[in-house]
């Protein structure tokens, strides 16, 4: 075991949430610790969406014009592609602000310009290769037993495992390391370890689907910005990235075996049915279920997001269905939010009043609750309901065909098209969010 290192405060993931929590703390002068146990951020399948809030939080860090210079595809309007003809659900350019657009920019790009800009701050620590294995507690009075529970100690620090030596490998393979700190922050995803270690676990809401990611070449005549695509039974989102489509199909959930037992040439097939302009291309993309990658799709929350010494945020605290795309919206502003409230306390020295932490949860609950209220909503009145049609269709006499194969537009879509102007509402749910989160003033530059 190495000799024990310190800091302040020790975030456990260097996504989006860790990487703004980090900024924004170290220029608050606070010593912080982001541990990321990949070499780099060089992810695939990973969100690319940076919503206008983030651009918006971009531009009070100072960060705006070198975000600007980043390539990157911006997306103004949100549509479905029906087969009664298309439809428009967002429309972002009637947002107010400089930022009435998502911009698509792959994530490592936005995540090393935050590591970038926090590594100028004198109080910042990026820890790659490093992976939170454990924590670390308060021991426990000589008279008194441990008895193990959770929540029954207060958390100082993390063991973690350094994954970049070649030499003297532990037997797990790695090198074991101990970080104390007086804050421990879980920012490590949905399939949080450094919960699991704090013996935190959320509450699943049940979702009726799961979602595969592939790309597919996409021709200059094709329609731009983001579609919705239901057919017969079937469900895809296209993202438009330029020179190919970013493409979601929907399956019912725990279906991947089984569908992928049918071949690919199978699922080309139902692409063709599906998307009928694309047919011509398919046999260039996916040319293989290797090129396919299931997002296993998940909705749930923590009761609690705090014990004392450790707080969670971000998908680890919460984590959202792709439906809208504002997991990582959320998860920023979950950050900002939390770095305004914490830096008070961490001014000093010593713990973090778990009251604190509280208040953190406190302020973030709310939005929290609604998006996934909405996401809640849409799973079962629209992906269930297509999904249900293409099992019926499939042979399922228990499920009966609905509005997805009917040839009607749906009763939301037909207001939305008859008034242009409610198409802010839902711009501003996804792109904005419930209750945006501004950077403070003493972290802006």
């Amino acid at each position: 075991m190495a000799a024990i290192d310190r800091t302040r405060v020790a975030i456990a993931g260097g996504g989006p949430a860790g990487m703004f929590l980090g900024l924004l703390l170290a220029r608050g002068g606070v010593e912080v610790t982001v541990l990321e146990k990949h070499a780099d951020f060089l992810h695939d399948f990973r969100g690319d969406t940076v919503h206008p809030s983030t651009l918006t939080l971009l531009d009070e860090l100072g960060l705006g014009s070198a975000f600007e210079a980043l390539p990157q595809r911006r997306i103004d309007s949100v549509g479905a592609d029906l087969d009664s003809g298309p439809a428009q659900i967002g429309d972002l350019s009637r947002l107010r602000g400089p930022h009435n657009y998502i911009a698509l920019v792959p994530q490592w790009d936005l995540l090393e310009l935050l590591a970038e800009a926090a590594g100028s701050e004198p109080s910042f620590r990026l820890l790659r290769q490093a992976e939170v294995t454990g924590l670390l507690h308060e021991r426990p009075p000589g008279n008194v037993a441990d008895d193990g529970g959770a929540g029954s100690r207060r958390v100082t620090g993390v063991v973690w495992q350094d994954r970049s030596e070649a030499a003297e490998r532990g037997p797990d393979g790695g090198t074991a390391h101990e970080l104390e700190a007086d804050l421990v922050v879980a920012c490590d995803g949905r399939g949080s370890a450094v919960r699991a270690a704090a013996g935190l676990a959320p509450t699943a809401f049940g979702v009726p689907m799961d979602v595969w990611w592939f790309r597919v070449p996409r021709e200059p005549s094709d329609p731009e910005g983001a579609l919705g695509r239901i057919h017969r039974g079937q469900f895809m989102i296209m993202i438009d990235r330029g020179d190919y489509w970013q493409c979601g199909y929907v399956i019912r959930k725990g279906s991947d075996a089984v569908l992928r037992s049918e071949g690919i040439a199978s699922f080309r097939e139902r692409l063709a049915q599906a998307q009928p302009w694309l047919a011509g291309r398919l046999e260039e993309a996916p040319a293989s279920f290797d090129d396919v990658k299931l997002l296993d799709v998940r909705l749930d929350r923590l009761a609690r997001w705090h014990l004392p010494g450790f707080l969670a945020i971000g998908d680890a605290a919460h984590a959202m269905s792709p439906v809208g795309g504002v997991g990582i919206n959320l998860a920023v502003q979950d950050a900002v939010a939390a770095a305004r409230i914490l830096r008070p306390a961490l001014a000093g020295g010593g713990p973090v009043p778990e009251a604190v932490l509280q208040s953190v949860q406190r302020r973030r609950w709310w939005p929290t609750v609604l998006i996934q209220g909405f996401q809640q909503f849409a799973h079962r009145a629209v992906v269930g309901k297509v999904l249900d049609d293409g099992a019926a269709r499939d042979g399922d006499a228990a499920r009966k065909p609905d509005w997805t194969v009917s040839g009607q537009t749906p009763l939301p879509l037909r207001v939305l098209d008859a008034l242009p102007a409610l198409r802010v509402v839902p711009a501003r749910l996804v792109g904005i969010g419930p209750l945006p989160e501004h950077a403070p003033r003493w972290a802006r530059r």
